[in-house]
């Protein structure tokens, strides 16, 4: 068995992309190399959680980027921590089981409540203008203050945003580095997030993709090279899990529309914007790429009828999922919406309500994932001239989150050494067994 694993989580990652990218090539030539499929929802938080927990989203209760607290009707989207997850993660099941092995966590969308050993979190505060506030959290806290030091620039730049490049790649890759080198943590837990930007605003086969390919394999070639090195003699065992797939989409659905023109969404005005006013909504959306949860005020049977009939032929609608039918996928969990809207694979979901450009909320026009009730990858189209982003949700060519049920939306897991697991179909919640055996676990 190793002592070191080090696993990468990759969104976006395809098979037919290794010809693009000699490095991870090179280190994945003699392992394994197996299908992966995401769980639904295939977005970020939900699919990270499984990977870490082993369990699905019925059990560790992460059901999209986002939440909706129906007693304060407080919207919560890219702020969930390590805390609301309600299973073990794999340092947590690794400090029980072999308290004398360490761990580090690599990834922004987990803070202190992680219980790893080392963990850096830089978190990001982005600025309507497009530009970014930048803040990091480390364990321990110290190292903060070393990498800005040894690394000479502040963490994770260009994130996410207009400006999102591979450079915040590139700050994980090189901050790791320092961390292996003065850690030598037996698991490493890395998120590089690159091949999510062009693959979603230009298409996941476009020129801007395969050039993506290129950027983010020369970051692996580094840390692979960093890595030996700090490791040594030490060879650790690499590990390779693409999130999920982005898939070419060209139709954007817009259900808080649909939900509107039905008399079933209200919004307030302020200042001649309109505000969607969850508290005083029948039903709203929670539109997160190629899903959305429906909330329905008081769970009303009626009202939920109403909505499920109403997507029942909607363009871009490919299920409507009642709570009773989310064991279906691993999905039954009190977080969820009363319904879920599940788009076809070339389709997206937008957030929008409003009819009128000029009534849009002031937060459409700017880089603000926090406040926005909806993922809106839009903010990567923010232009400089005009000081805004285009409200056209067209602009989108790519996106994620529907069940994988055909092979061009499943990802891949590879390995650097042979045996690792078995060359099949498998899931994002097999992760967390595979590298637990590699510990006696």
């Amino acid at each position: 068995m190793p002592d070191y694993v080090i696993l990468l989580s990759i969104p976006g990652l395809r098979k037919q992309d290794l010809p693009h990218m000699p490095r991870l090539t090179q280190l994945t030539a003699e392992g394994d190399c197996g299908e992966l499929v995401a769980s639904f929802p295939a977005v970020t938080c939900p699919v990270q959680a499984n990977m870490t927990t082993g369990a699905p989203p019925s059990e560790h209760g992460v059901i999209a980027n986002g939440s909706y607290d129906r007693e304060t009707h407080k919207v919560e989207m890219w702020t969930e921590t390590n805390a609301c997850i309600a299973c073990p993660q794999l340092w947590d099941i690794m400090q029980k089981h072999h308290p004398e092995l360490t761990s580090a966590v690599w990834f922004p969308l987990h803070s202190k409540e992680c219980g790893a050993d080392f963990v850096c979190t830089p978190a990001p505060i982005h600025n309507p203008d497009g530009s970014e506030s930048l803040w990091c959290y480390t364990r321990p806290e110290s190292l903060y203050g070393d990498f800005l030091e040894q690394l000479g620039h502040f963490p994770l730049q260009h994130f996410w945003g207009p400006a999102a490049n591979i450079k915040s790649t590139a700050w994980i890759v090189d901050s790791a580095v320092v961390a292996a080198e003065r850690f030598r943590p037996n698991l490493f837990y890395l998120y590089l997030p690159h091949l999510d930007y062009a693959a979603q605003k230009f298409g996941p086969d476009s020129d801007e993709a395969r050039q993506a390919l290129g950027a983010i394999d020369g970051e692996i070639g580094k840390l692979v090279d960093g890595c030996a090195a700090a490791y040594g003699e030490h060879r650790p065992l690499w590990l390779i899990a693409s999130e999920y797939v982005i898939t070419a989409v060209d139709h954007v659905c817009y259900p808080n529309r649909v939900l509107r023109e039905a008399e079933l969404l209200a919004v307030r005005e302020e200042s001649v914007r309109e505000l969607l006013d969850f508290e005083a909504s029948r039903a709203w959306a929670l539109a997160d790429h190629q899903l959305s949860h429906v909330f329905v005020r008081d769970r009303d049977a009626a009202t939920i009828d109403e909505v499920a009939k109403r997507f029942a032929n909607e363009p871009g609608i490919a299920e409507v999922l009642r709570r009773e039918e989310l064991d279906r996928y691993d999905l039954s969990h009190d977080h969820c919406g009363d319904l879920i809207l599940v788009s076809t694979p070339n389709s997206w979901q937008a957030y929008y309500w409003w009819f009128d450009d000029t009534r849009a909320p002031e937060y459409a026009r700017t880089v603000d994932i926090h406040r926005k009730p909806g993922y809106d990858p839009v903010e990567m189209y923010w232009d400089p001239q005009t000081k805004g982003i285009p409200l056209d949700a067209t602009l989108v060519k790519g996106s994620h989150g529907a069940p994988a049920t055909d092979p061009s939306q499943r990802g891949i897991l590879l390995s650097s050494e042979r045996g690792v697991f078995v060359e099949r179909p498998l899931a994002d919640t097999d992760v967390a067994d595979i590298v637990l055996r590699q510990f006696g676990i």
